[in-house]
C-alpha cells in the first residue's frame, strides 16, 4: 500500500490545543466490526460496551521533561529532546542546531550543567551528561514537558497534570500513551466495579511516533525502536482471559503494539495460549499495516491520529482500511476534537 492511501483532509481547528475540563468529557466513536456501523458516543458510555471478565491493558510509563535548551561552545543555539534514558549519566536524543555538533563538543544546558557529544547514529546523538547528578534528576529540575509538534503553546501548569495519566508509574517515556488520558480514578472504579479487570504494561514511547512516513510504499519505512515490558500478572490475565471467553482490550496504540510485539517476538499461538511467552520485555520496532494477523488484543481505545501516520495504519489493519476511512470522514464532518488532548475511538477487531 501506498503513504497517500492514508492521508485525509483535517481542519486545523479540529486539532486540540487543550484538554477537555474533566478527563472523561471527551467524545468516543464507536466502530463496530460487524459491517462497520459507526455511533456518536461520549466517553464516559464506555463501561456499557464492556462485561464482566473482560480485561482493559493499560500502558503505565511516566513523561519525563525531555526536552532541555542550551548553547554550543561557539555560543549556537542547540535544543535537545531526550529519546531515551540509557543510565545515570547517558542517554540518546535528537538535536536541533544550525550545525550538528560533532563528537567531543560540550554543550551547555539550562545554564547549569553540560553535556557531551559522544557519537551519532542516523537522527540520535549518544550523549554523556557531566557531574555526578542523575540524568533523571536533572530533568526534572530543568527540562521542559515534550508536548507533541502540533501542540502550539509551551507547556503549562496544566499541561503538566493533564499530559499524565493517572495511573502513570514508570518513568521514560518521551510522549503520552494518550489513550489513557481520558480515564480518571472515578472511571477505573466503576470499570472494578461492574467486574473489568484492569492489568499493566510498559512501553516507553519515543519521539518517533511523531515521524511522518517519508517513503511512497508503506512497506519501505524503517520503524523507530522502543523498550516494552509485560508483568508475569498481566501475561496470566491475559490467558484467563482469553480461556473465559472475554475480550482482551488495549487502551492505546502502545499497549496493543506491546502485546502483538511479544505474541510475534515469542511466535504465541492464537488465543494467547500460553501466558509465559507473553511474559518479559524487550525491544520492539513493529510496524503494523493491514494484512497483520493479531494475536492478542480483541478491542482497542484510542484516540485519532496523524494523517499519512504508522498509527492511522495500524488501526487501519485493526479495524478495516474502508471502515477507518469512513469513521475518521464522519469524525471529521461531526467535528470530532483531534490528536493528543482529543476525543477518542472504540474500535473492534475486524478479522
Amino acid at each position: 500500500m501506498k503513504t497517500q492511501d492514508f492521508d485525509f483532509y483535517l481542519p486545523d481547528v479540529l486539532i486540540a490545543q487543550h484538554p477537555t475540563k474533566l478527563r472523561t468529557a471527551s467524545r468516543l466513536l464507536h466502530l463496530c466490526a460487524k459491517a462497520g456501523q459507526m455511533h456518536d458516543r461520549l466517553f464516559v458510555d464506555l463501561p456499557n460496551f464492556l462485561n464482566a471478565g473482560d480485561l482493559l491493558i493499560f500502558n503505565d510509563t511516566r513523561v519525563i521533561n525531555a526536552r532541555l535548551f542550551g548553547h554550543k561552545a561557539t555560543g549556537g543555539a542547540v535544543e535537545l529532546l531526550v529519546e531515551r534514558v540509557l543510565d545515570t549519566q547517558h542517554v540518546m536524543a535528537h538535536i536541533r542546531a544550525s550545525r550538528a555538533p560533532k563528537a567531543g563538543a560540550i554543550l551547555k544546558l539550562a545554564d547549569a550543567f553540560e553535556a557531551e557529544v559522544i557519537s551519532r547514529d542516523d537522527d540520535l546523538f549518544y550523549l554523556k551528561f557531566l557531574g555526578e547528578t542523575p540524568v533523571l534528576a536533572l530533568l526534572e529540575q530543568y527540562g521542559a514537558l515534550p508536548l507533541p509538534p502540533y501542540i502550539t503553546h509551551a507547556a503549562e501548569i496544566e499541561d503538566h497534570q493533564r499530559y499524565q495519566t493517572v495511573y502513570a508509574k514508570h518513568t521514560g517515556a518521551v510522549a503520552a500513551p494518550t489513550a489513557g488520558l481520558h480515564f480518571d480514578e472515578a472511571m477505573l472504579d466503576t470499570l472494578k466495579a461492574k467486574g473489568v479487570n484492569i492489568a499493566f504494561v510498559t512501553l516507553h514511547v519515543g519521539a518517533g511516533t511523531f515521524q511522518p512516513v517519508r517513503v511512497d510504499n508503506i512497506a519501505e519505512h524503517k520503524m523507530h525502536s522502543e523498550i516494552y515490558h509485560i508483568p508475569a500478572e498481566t501475561a496470566d490475565l491475559i490467558t484467563s482471559t482469553k480461556a473465559a471467553g472475554h475480550h482482551v482490550i488495549a487502551v492505546g496504540t502502545t499497549s496493543l503494539r506491546t502485546l502483538e510485539s511479544a505474541a510475534v517476538a515469542n511466535g504465541l499461538p492464537d488465543n494467547a495460549s500460553n501466558p509465559n511467552t507473553l511474559a518479559g520485555g524487550g525491544e520492539t520496532n513493529i510496524f503494523i499495516t493491514p494484512g497483520f494477523q493479531f494475536k492478542v488484543v480483541d478491542k482497542l481505545i484510542t484516540n485519532f491520529h496523524l494523517p499519512k501516520s504508522t498509527l492511522l495504519m495500524l488501526v487501519s489493519a485493526f479495524a478495516g482500511f474502508e471502515p477507518i476511512k469512513n469513521a475518521y470522514a464522519h469524525a471529521v464532518k461531526q467535528e470530532y476534537r483531534f490528536f493528543s488532548y482529543g476525543d477518542a475511538m472504540f474500535l473492534e477487531r475486524r478479522d
